[in-house]
């Protein structure tokens, strides 16, 4: 019985590592034209690898295997076996890293296009989250939103990237592979989502202490809801619908909140956070730290260097009753 329970533990935890292969963030679970050629990539070079490895392996057990007396000095079989393997060995080398060359070569021309982009997203990171600016066909700037990203299925979507303070590194694993942004520089990537369906993205490249709390999610749709979506985010502010949320708007607007932040068709212009205009509809905030819900909003704004230390929002005094109230009127903005 104890053997059997030690077998199926053993095999559970064999199985363990197989559980990241999958998901909204694996570079296994390929969804976009840039992700399925970099897992080819990453499965010919784990292919070539345990190919090596196991012909490694077996030349030395062979070696174990032979009579000492077959490897003495001066004999010339040996010698000549020996001089043998030598070169075949460097052979094969060179042949393996100029295949994975090519190979890495194709894989990387996959990562770019250059055919139009039907779609043009600017994205800026900072300390820590994201920035989105969606664009018309001339390129001029429709609307922000923040750690949320909507794309349409099955369309070329060029991302510009520029990073406002520290270097970071946008990589969503099921859509394509990893790019750096750099003060000063600006980088792009092509994403191309094949099927619909949400990802997860994060900051790839170490930014500070809250790096790991640097996430955003990616909405792959079809062209109908995404143009629904679009739709809906080129409008203003709803007005509040409760008397809570209105006074909720009026404490928002009377506090610090409105210079630092964005809500269209209201009084606040503030550029420094993220524009709050439909925060009701995204999933997380926070860049991924928690659910956009009344109660997690009510914590953000009740105290949010506890909940993400370090990030750029001042803890600003409210009551209880403000903090209700606010979290009342942000809820609504969908």
């Amino acid at each position: 019985m104890r053997s059997k329970l030690n077998l199926r533990a053993g095999g559970l935890l064999l199985a363990l590592p197989l559980c990241g292969c999958n998901g909204t963030q694996s570079a296994l679970h390929a969804e976009g034209q840039a992700a399925t050629a970099l897992k080819g990539l990453i499965l010919l070079i784990v292919l070539v690898c345990a190919l090596v490895w196991i012909a490694v392996v077996g030349v030395l057990f062979w070696a174990l295997l032979r009579r000492r007396t077959e490897f003495a000095a001066g004999n010339k079989i040996h010698d000549h076996r020996l001089r043998l393997a030598v070169y075949s060995a460097l052979a094969a080398t060179a042949i393996i890293v100029a295949g994975l060359t090519v190979a890495s070569f194709y894989a990387t021309r996959a990562l770019y296009s250059s055919h139009p982009p039907d779609v043009i997203v600017q994205a800026k990171a900072q300390q820590w989250w994201w920035q989105f600016t969606y664009a018309d066909s001339e390129n001029r700037p429709l609307f922000q939103t923040a750690n949320e990203l909507h794309i349409p299925v099955g369309k070329d979507v060029l991302i510009t990237l520029e990073a406002l303070d520290v270097i970071h590194s946008l990589w969503i694993p099921a859509l394509a592979g990893k790019q750096d942004m750099i003060p000063g520089r600006r980088n792009e990537q092509r994403l191309h989502a094949e099927r619909q369906g949400i990802y997860r993205g994060q900051c790839a490249e170490f930014c500070g202490i809250q790096h790991s709390h640097m996430a955003l999610v990616v909405v792959a749709e079809d062209e109908d809801d995404y143009a629904a979506w679009l739709a809906e985010q080129q409008k203003p502010a709803a007005d509040p619908i409760t008397a809570e949320a209105e006074a909720g708007r009026a404490v928002f607007l009377g506090k610090p909140c409105a210079a630092c932040h964005t809500i269209r068709g209201t009084a606040a212009k503030g550029s420094t956070g993220p524009d709050l205009t439909h925060i009701g509809s995204r999933q997380t905030l926070g860049a991924g730290l928690l659910p956009v819900t009344r109660g997690s909003l009510a914590a953000w704004i009740a105290d949010p260097q506890t909940l993400k230390p370090g990030n750029n929002m001042p803890l600003v005094p409210l009551s209880s009753d403000e903090v209700r109230q606010v979290s009342a009127y942000l809820e609504g903005l969908r």
